[in-house]
């Protein structure tokens, strides 16, 4: 008969093969933060990381140099934004209007007034507007839809300076360079509408309970709720129809809103003859 055998033994096996299991995870795990992922991919080029690194600050760090007017802008815009967001700004029943919605005044203060008073149905994008280089940036990254990244510098600040005239930030003989949109941001409507709240941003302080609203009177149970606000009912379709086949549907069924002569229809937006 053997001298190591039965349940003794093969609980000291057991053992012993538990305990070079758990040292080679160990030593896999080291190894791991040694060098993360060193055997996927590559590093990156100069040439692949300048394509991507094209972001422009706040305070215009990043901006190329460049130049377009307002007529190179309009050509522009016609070709290749107008299908989208109108010849004006003013956009189709799927997108929001760009242009719209602020005043001479507004651009005199730095802060929208309908924005501050409240009860505006639609915002565009120049009442909310407070950093130029965010408008810049997003057209030069992502503008056209259907082509994004393929405008030139030239060819954005163009397109940036068309809008600028549209909303009379700028006038119509107008070119806007890098060497004067520092200038321009000082005449936006809402430079000065945009509030940065601390508590919401800084992980150090307390968190966000100065609602006064929360305060008292508070609802004894919570319910997840939905809403969406009567002015905007049907300004974009059926939201509810324009759904992939896969994934939740999101958007609330209802039937658009009647436009004269003839109603939209509910599976999308309008066409011109409508």
């Amino acid at each position: 008969m053997p001298l190591l055998s039965g349940p003794s033994h093969r609980l000291r096996r057991y053992g012993a093969h538990v305990v070079l299991a758990v040292l080679a995870l160990a030593s896999t795990a080291v190894a791991a933060q040694e060098k993360p992922w060193s055997a996927i991919g590559r590093p990156a080029t100069p040439a692949e990381v300048q394509a991507w690194d094209i972001d422009v600050r706040g305070d215009f760090q990043g901006l190329p140099a460049g130049a377009g007017s307002v007529a190179q802008g309009q050509l522009i815009w016609e070709a290749k934004c107008a299908a989208c967001h109108g010849i004006f700004g003013e956009s189709n029943d799927v997108f929001t209007p760009i242009v719209g919605g602020t005043t001479r005044k507004d651009i005199d203060s730095g802060r929208v007034q309908s924005l501050a008073v409240g009860g505006v149905p639609h915002r565009t994008t120049m009442m909310k507007l407070s950093r130029l280089s965010s408008l810049w940036d997003y057209i030069r990254r992502a503008m056209p839809w259907t082509e994004p990244k393929s405008l030139a510098p030239d060819e954005v600040y163009a397109v940036t300076a068309y809008i600028l005239s549209l909303a009379d930030v700028v006038a119509e003989d107008f070119t806007l360079s890098d060497r004067n949109i520092r200038d321009v941001q000082a005449r936006l409507p809402n430079r000065d509408g945009m509030v940065w709240y601390r508590d919401l941003w800084s992980t150090s302080g307390k968190g966000d309970v100065k609602n006064r609203r929360c305060m008292k009177d508070c609802a004894g149970q919570a319910r997840l709720t939905s809403a969406f606000p009567a002015t905007e009912l049907g300004n974009h379709g059926n939201l509810a129809e324009q759904n992939r086949n896969l994934g939740p549907v999101r958007g609330i069924a209802f039937t658009p809103l009647q436009r004269d002569p003839k109603p939209v229809s509910s599976g999308g937006p309008a066409s011109p003859s409508q």
